[in-house]
């Protein structure tokens, strides 16, 4: 066999992230169990909407607004917040404070576990976790949904308010 074969061998065989990232700790596998539990999620949920037999309803672009805001401000407090540190305590470690009311933490460990310390941690990556809750919820039970809606909504809200408030006294002091 010659050394081209051997190398096109060695690289059909080897695991997709072998030479992803070498030398870095990216959990792949921990990735691509994740996406997976969050397909079967969205396909459970979508099966059981289906089984209601009702039509989707349509989009309302204050919802969209409305979703959007409390997604922003719910994936916050999950992935930021000292108070739901706890949650994310398994999978991270404590690594500073990041700004008012928030925590910096890193991912630990490797594999899954890593994976979900960087998912936990990220208000980005939950963001994608929390509007599909929300949107399936826009299907499942549309009034409370708003209603648990619009707490987070205000939430974020409010916190703009106390950042405002505070410039305003940092200017008025000058």
């Amino acid at each position: 066999m010659s050394p081209a074969n051997t190398t096109l061998d060695r690289d059909q065989t080897s695991v997709a992230g072998d030479d992803y990232a070498p030398g870095e700790d990216r959990p792949l596998r921990g990735y691509a169990a994740l996406m997976g539990a969050y397909g079967a999620a969205v396909a459970a949920g979508v099966v059981a909407l289906r089984r209601r037999n009702g039509p989707l309803p349509d989009v309302r672009p204050a919802d969209v607004v409305l979703v959007g805001v409390a997604t922003h401000k719910l994936a916050r407090r999950m992935s930021k917040d000292s108070v739901t540190s706890p949650l994310r305590a398994p999978f991270t470690r404590y690594e500073g404070v990041a700004g008012p009311a928030e925590l910096q933490e890193g991912a630990r460990g490797s594999g899954f576990r890593k994976a979900v310390g960087e998912l936990v941690s990220c208000p980005f990556c939950l963001s994608q976790w929390v509007a599909t809750g929300f949107a399936f919820g826009l299907i499942a039970a549309p009034r409370a949904t708003r209603w648990a809606a619009s707490v987070f909504a205000s939430l974020a809200l409010a916190d703009f308010l106390q950042f405002a408030y505070a410039w305003a006294e940092q200017q008025a002091e000058r």
